[in-house]
């Protein structure tokens, strides 16, 4: 079976010589800046894939750190005091403890000790 008479082959031969005679390299600056294009990506992509391990291990690390909740209650709660009563007027108030008992001496008497009225 000759392959000479076959339409199809003869067209893509034709083809393959006209795309051979228009084919030209590229200057070699343009391949070097292709490469180096190329290198930029790639280094991004590590330098993304660095970044998102950092983050993801961090993330990781703080999820099993214990939280501060706040102030440290004391172990048992502390009674509540009774509230003091108001007083209606500023000269009866008193700021301090009720006075302490005091003993008289009077001359030519015994000592005694006499405790205020009630």
């Amino acid at each position: 079976m000759p392959d000479s008479h076959d339409p199809l082959r003869s067209l893509f031969r034709d083809a393959a010589s006209a795309g051979q005679s228009r084919a030209t390299l590229p200057p070699a600056s343009v391949i070097t800046l292709r490469g180096e294009k190329a290198r930029r990506r790639r280094i991004a992509g590590y330098a993304l894939a660095c970044c998102l391990v950092l983050a993801g291990s961090g993330a990781a690390i703080a999820s099993f750190v214990p939280r501060d909740s706040g102030p440290t209650l004391p172990a048992t709660t502390p009674s509540p005091l009774a509230p003091s009563p108001a007083p209606t007027d500023s000269r009866l108030a008193t700021t301090g403890p009720p006075p302490a008992p005091t003993e008289t001496a009077t001359v030519g008497a015994s000592a005694t000790a006499t405790r205020p009225p009630r």
